[in-house]
């Protein structure tokens, strides 16, 4: 890679990609200007890009450049605006997929540039600077991995719906696995990230509508075992947060109750455990002799603290006092001094 640019034509933008081939980059994009200012570095953000050549990317001018170039190869490409109109949208997405988000989170189902009249900014002053007066753009590009994207593990936003929903079942049974084996860590992963892309189909649909609302119901059993893991791992504010999230929408849920209260009491939160045992009690009678051992259990243990937490005060009082008995009195410090 030398000082020399590449410049990006019309006539190099029309070449077609065949073939499906997923790709792995760095890249900076700068300014046309004195200063070459930088408005993006991939290296900074901490992560390489990626896309999909043959997918319909926004930035179709970069499957152009990067289909040109060989792995481990740095290029120079500065491209006219007529092919950088999109590139504010591509670049907010880019740094919420950098940050672990969702890079379509908030949007509405219509093409990048309806997003891009619709929302007004997205949020970056330089890149609303961008969409206000679209300009020429330098890319400074390295081509790292060419891979088969069928080896690929893609993440939740590059899914379909369908292949969402394929998924869950797949994680779920998998997160059974690992608990079987007691690798809880392990099992917490595949639940939550079945969750989430429960919540993320759920989010395209209307609130109250049949799919809404049975995806709501698959997501009950996975959030249950995902707090169980938190549990085994003693992540016991974890799992209140959770649960709490969870009876707000089921006010049924006898496990979610269940599992809030031993969570509640692993913390010392006393009242609040009672509360949701005797919950757990009212909603299913069959367990009243489980919740009348789980509350005695917590009686004692609540003991076992006010005695524990007693005899420490009184080992410190005694402390104290020792202290003071072995300190020399005033008037003798004032004779010596």
């Amino acid at each position: 890679y030398g000082k020399t640019m590449q410049h990006c034509s019309a006539a190099s933008s029309r070449f077609k990609i065949v073939c499906l081939l997923f790709l792995v980059f760095h890249f900076q994009t700068l300014l046309d200007n004195f200063e070459r200012t930088v408005i993006d570095d991939s290296r900074l953000a901490g992560r390489p890009a990626e896309i999909f050549v043959g997918k319909m990317f926004k930035m179709e001018v970069w499957e152009t450049l990067l289909t040109s170039m060989r792995i481990g190869e740095v290029a120079e490409f500065w491209c006219d605006a007529v092919h950088t109109g999109l590139y504010p949208i591509v670049s907010k997405g880019m740094r919420l997929i950098a940050q672990g988000k969702d890079p379509l989170e908030g949007q509405r189902h219509m093409c990048g540039m309806g997003n891009m009249f619709h929302y007004h900014s997205t949020g970056f002053p330089e890149l609303d600077e961008l969409m206000r007066t679209p300009q020429p753009l330098i890319f400074i590009m390295e081509l790292l991995q060419v891979r088969d994207p069928m080896s690929y593990h893609r993440e939740s936003w590059m899914m379909e719906k369908d292949e969402k929903l394929q998924t869950v079942p797949t994680l779920h049974m998998q997160g059974n696995a690992l608990v079987k084996q007691r690798r809880f860590s392990e099992a917490a992963s595949k639940y939550k990230e079945a969750v989430l892309l429960l919540k993320t189909v759920q989010s395209k649909e209307m609130p109250g509508d049949i799919d809404y609302i049975n995806l709501g119901r698959m997501i009950v059993p996975l959030e249950l075992n995902y707090c169980q893991c938190m549990l085994e791992l003693e992540e016991y504010y974890e799992v209140i947060e959770h649960t709490t999230e969870l009876l707000e929408k089921h006010k049924d849920c006898v496990k979610g109750y269940y599992k809030r209260a031993k969570a509640h009491a692993a913390v010392w939160n006393e009242k609040e455990a009672r509360r949701d045992f005797n919950m757990v009690a009212q909603l299913d009678v069959t367990l009243a002799r489980l919740i009348h051992r789980e509350l005695n259990a917590l009686s004692e243990r609540m003991r076992e603290k006010y005695w524990e937490e007693k005899e420490k005060y009184w080992n410190m009082l005694e402390k104290q006092e020792n202290k003071n008995e072995s300190d020399p009195p005033a008037s003798l410090i004032l004779l010596v001094k």
